[in-house]
């Protein structure tokens, strides 16, 4: 008795991101705004991690509001409307409700024609590892257009009374269309993690030890700070130098290097590490924004791209790494 083959999908041959959007809530927190909750000061903040002001939603500047206005701008610089999207993915840790995705309910406010939709959790590297599995879907054939967005509202989870975060963290969100190519606009996605450190950056209370309580309370995030710097610095410039092995491009070859907005010092180590070329663009967008973790990827690559830094097909090299500790690279054509 033969069998029946299953029958598979074939995609585009190349993918590339076409279109990038972002959203920055009104409200801009200047550095004496926090310090006196920490016991700080603003020359402090500004030696320690490079941040002059943060961005902190209103009331009315939900995860989902952010995404979908971010979204809007994507679609609009890619071209396309959102009934050509086949997949939403939104890449957060700051969406409150543990089930249904928050995606679901963006894909619907879009317009999408009944898109999957899902949510992923990987802290800071979540808008990497999204541009990754967009790449791989569309190349696949199980999608056409993918749009994928990186957002957090991390004020909610904010003590605004813990030195080692109140200064750093901050809110809003980006978003980018992938979509066919005749071109490669993606490269090799470098993925892993490092869950040996994973107390490093995490959620400091546990849902149920919160609710145990009885206090009206939300969790918060804990960082340890000195030991993030120290691994970060150094081991993702390593895993740079391999995603531009893996894509084929030297370092006289990139244009334009978007890291993930962690820190100044970092950033600055980063490419002090890989010894950047001087002619190399980098992003910087953490010292007017500070760190809004899945959101700071794409909310830098829109900001240079809007102020003529990043040009329509240079070569740009995103990084991301957060809690877990996780971490995604990969080579892009500007859009």
């Amino acid at each position: 008795m033969s069998r029946t083959e299953i029958q598979s999908p074939t995609g585009a041959p190349y993918a590339a991101i076409l279109g990038i959007g972002s959203y920055r809530p009104d409200r801009l927190v200047p550095n004496s705004e926090v310090v006196e909750a920490i016991d700080s000061s603003d020359e402090w903040i500004q030696q320690r991690s490079g941040i002059k002001t943060r961005r902190w939603a209103g009331p009315e500047e939900s995860v989902q509001m952010m995404s979908v206005e971010a979204s809007r701008k994507a679609l609009a610089h890619a071209g396309i409307d959102a009934r050509q999207i086949d997949c939403v993915i939104v890449a957060t840790v700051s969406h409150m409700l543990q089930t249904p995705a928050i995606a679901t309910a963006i894909a619907h406010e879009l317009g999408t024609d009944q898109a999957a939709a899902f949510d992923i959790s990987a802290a800071c590297a979540g808008f990497c590892h999204g541009v990754a599995m967009a790449n791989d879907m569309v190349r696949g054939g199980s999608a056409g257009h993918v749009l994928v967005i990186g957002v957090e509202r991390l004020t909610d989870i904010l003590d605004l009374h813990d030195r080692g975060t109140a200064f750093i963290f901050a809110d809003g969100a980006g978003a980018a269309v992938v979509g066919p190519s005749e071109t490669p606009g993606i490269g090799p996605v470098v993925w892993g993690s490092d869950g040996e450190q994973f107390d490093l950056i995490r959620q400091r209370e546990d849902w149920r030890d919160v609710i145990a309580s009885g206090e009206p309370v939300m969790p918060h995030l804990t960082m340890q700070g000195n030991s993030v710097f120290r691994w970060a610095s150094f081991a993702m410039a390593k895993i740079g130098q391999q995603t531009l092995d893996r894509a084929g491009i030297s370092l006289d070859d990139l244009d334009v290097f978007v890291p993930h907005q962690a820190n100044m010092r970092i950033i600055d180590a980063m490419a002090r590490s890989m010894k950047l070329p001087a002619h190399v663009k980098i992003a910087r967008d953490v010292a007017d924004m500070g760190n809004t973790s899945a959101a700071s990827v794409p909310l830098a690559f829109d900001r240079m791209i809007q102020e003529g830094e990043a040009k329509p097909g240079d070569t740009a090299l995103l990084i991301a790494f957060g809690a877990g500790l996780a971490y995604a690279a990969q080579v892009v054509t500007v859009p």
